[in-house]
């Protein structure tokens, strides 16, 4: 085993895009020594930001993982995307973390995102401490962001550490629950030293706060309170792990991360407050119900976190080891999909670079395990003796689809394939193709999310991909009723084709789909053609007549016909059913269905009338706002043809203060202009071939 288990970490760092996680958790594996230089962002230059997107877009865009000591204890790190483009698997993160470190920005505050990312971790009932970076900035406010924290998410603040100075005096915190002061010298270190003389009062007060904060969580400790008045700093400590532990207290520290101020004692606050792998989840519960105690001598169970590509190793899979230990050269069972792997190297994770171990490890720790074949992220490891399948996180409905076209013709093959590998690597990321056009759709979080995986495709494959954005998903509707003969009839020598119905097409409630029925009485069509007439109908309706786009919910009604005993066939009739179909929808009168987004669009207050105004614009129908604690959630109806590019938009708007989400939710009439450009531009298409 690595190390005592009781003594090891496992967490992740969670906050908003760009609020300084990677910077942090660069501070923090330099001061353990697990890195030697300290790499900046900027430079493109950090340990756990290595992908060439990364480097190019200065933000991660994947989870990092490292592994490292800590006065000799073992500490396993995630440093999980905040741009929301990125964070979609965020539920993956956690389920593999006993634990979170929660970061706030001192100049920026809480964000809408930051809500969403704490609502995930409150869901999970993870232990967390926050963390207020950029100390050191202009504009940097400690207070402020401590307000955000308890008004906006929710949380009563346990302040452990206040800060000595602010934005370029920033140089030190004063710990008041052990009344001490720690100057940082900006290498990481830091000194202990007096409590300034201005601050002791306000110390003071705060310490009887954070006193009774912790001994609530202790009758007896609030008993020995009361009666004595004061407690040991030691039994402070028990207690105050124990909230921590409970979810009852929430510490807040104050650092700089870019400055390398307060690595030291981020370290020290996880070694002492966060809970052990055994101390976290003591049971786990698979699909169908099934128990499992958490403890090294149970059967393996593993949680295949991400799946990650080595240029040197290949497929790694980055595995939690959720109860149960793992050795190096042992057989396993994918217990999701049934299957035997093969476990060679164990491999812990440093960024980019891995170091082979040869020792087991238990429960907590997170591992790389090279080349397995039929392993998926999401996946369930197990002893082959003992199956056990962990259930799948749930994952966020994508936000946005672009088509995918080859740079070279004929390569569209090539295209798709490049794509689809790095559906493993990515749960977030659906491929498809279009029925209606043949596209490749490729279908992601956001507009970066996509031009990211083309990049990266781009890059590994070598495979030239052009992004466009897809053809919006119209539909065609009728609004009349109509009665049509549908006549096909030619004869060019030999056996001749013949087919002919009457046809009632009629519209039907939306969201009702397509029905056919039979009318037909006395054998006017012979039976074995009625399915050729439903046949023609159909491909008829899915090719559409308005603009291309299917049409949809309406009632066809095959009521009379005739047919050659020689010249009649399936192929006539269907031909007679198509021909009948369109002529209907010129009697009926087709109109353009539009799909319409319900959207859920969260920004600060300031912002509400800019938001508002911009939705009118699109023509966009609001259908509520609440706000709560300076922040508006506003909930409108608005055609997909609209937003196709809103994040960007959005951000423009708030300053990157905005977040949204959107799903399908209806089709409705579009308006003549609408439906006279799409026409237009179909016609258009048409003239070209």
């Amino acid at each position: 085993m690595l190390d005592t288990l009781s003594t090891q970490r496992t967490y992740a760092l969670i906050g908003h895009g760009g609020c300084g996680k990677t910077s942090i958790a660069e501070m923090m594996l330099f001061s353990a020594g697990a890195i030697n230089r300290l790499g900046k962002i900027e430079e493109g230059a950090t340990a756990l930001d290595y992908e060439p997107e990364e480097i190019k877009r200065r933000g991660s865009t994947q989870p990092g993982f490292a592994s490292f000591k800590w006065n000799k204890n073992q500490h396993f790190l995630v440093d999980a995307p905040g741009d929301s483009n990125f964070n979609g698997d965020i539920s993956y993160v956690l389920s593999a973390v006993d634990a979170v470190v929660f970061v706030i920005d001192a100049v920026d505050g809480v964000k809408p995102l930051t809500r969403r990312l704490w609502k995930e971790v409150e869901a999970r009932g993870l232990p967390a401490m926050f963390c207020v970076t950029k100390m050191d900035r202009d504009r940097a406010d400690f207070d402020m962001a401590v307000a955000g924290i308890k008004n906006l998410l929710g949380v009563k603040p346990f302040l452990l550490q206040t800060p000595i100075g602010q934005k370029e005096n920033f140089k030190g915190v004063v710990d008041a629950l052990e009344e001490k002061a720690w100057l940082f010298d900006g290498k990481g270190g830091a000194k202990e030293a007096p409590v300034p003389d201005d601050m002791a009062g306000d110390i003071d007060t705060l310490r009887e706060t954070m006193v009774e904060d912790v001994a609530v969580i202790d009758e007896a400790l609030m008993e020995r309170y009361l009666d004595e008045g004061s407690l040991p700093a030691e039994d402070l400590a028990r207690a105050a792990r124990q909230g921590v532990a409970g979810g009852s207290l929430y510490p807040v520290l104050a650092v700089s991360g870019l400055m390398n101020m307060g690595a030291k004692n981020i370290l020290d606050a996880v070694q002492k407050y966060f809970p052990s792998p055994l101390e976290g989840a003591r049971e786990l519960e698979d699909v169908k119900g099934a128990k499992r105690k958490v403890a090294e001598t149970e059967p393996f169970v593993g949680f295949v976190v991400k799946t990650l590509f080595d240029p040197f190793a290949g497929q790694l899979s980055i595995v939690r080891v959720k109860t149960g230990t793992l050795n190096p050269d042992s057989g396993l069972i994918n217990a999701t999909r049934d299957a035997k792997e093969r476990v060679g190297q164990l491999l812990l994770p440093m960024g980019k670079e891995t170091l082979p171990i040869k020792e087991s490890v238990g429960p907590g720790a997170i591992v790389a395990i090279p080349k397995l074949k039929e392993t998926a992220t999401g996946d369930t490891l197990c002893d082959e003796k003992s199956p056990f399948v962990l259930p799948k996180p749930a994952l966020p409905n994508t936000m946005i689809t672009y088509a995918l076209a080859p740079q070279e013709k004929g390569d569209e093959d090539k295209v798709y394939q490049a794509m689809s590998k790095l559906l493993d690597e990515d749960v977030t990321l659906k491929l498809g193709r279009s029925e209606e056009t043949g596209d490749s759709l490729l279908s992601g979080m956001g507009q970066s999310h996509i031009e990211n995986a083309v990049e990266k495709a781009k890059r590994r494959f070598k495979v030239g991909i052009l992004l466009k954005a897809p053809t919006i998903p119209y539909r065609e509707a009728i609004k009349g009723k109509a009665e049509v003969q549908g006549r096909h009839k030619k004869q060019t020598g030999g056996r001749g084709q013949f087919g002919d119905c009457w046809v009632r097409i009629e519209p039907l409630p939306r969201g009702s789909g397509y029905e056919f029925v039979d009318a037909i009485v006395g054998g006017a069509i012979p039976r074995q053609y009625i399915p050729a007439v439903d046949k023609g109908i159909q491909e008829s309706a899915v090719r559409g007549v308005l603009a291309g786009y299917p049409v949809v919910d309406f009632k066809a009604t095959v009521f009379d016909g005739s047919y050659h005993n020689v010249d009649s066939s399936e192929m006539a009739f269907k031909v007679a059913g198509s021909l009948a179909f369109k002529k209907a929808c010129e009697l009926a009168k087709l109109v353009l269905l539009e799909p319409i987004a319900q959207m859920t669009i969260s920004v600060p207050d300031e912002f509400m009338g800019d938001i508002i105004g911009d939705l009118s614009s699109r023509r966009g129908k609001v259908l509520g706002s609440d706000s709560t604690g300076g922040m508006t959630d506003i909930t409108a109806n608005v055609p997909m043809s609209e937003v196709q590019e809103y994040a960007r938009a959005l951000s423009s708007m708030t300053g990157g203060q905005g977040a949204f989400v959107m799903v399908f939710d209806h089709y409705e009439e579009s308006p003549p202009p609408v439906t006279d450009k799409v026409v237009a531009e179909y016609k258009k298409e048409r003239e070209k071939e």
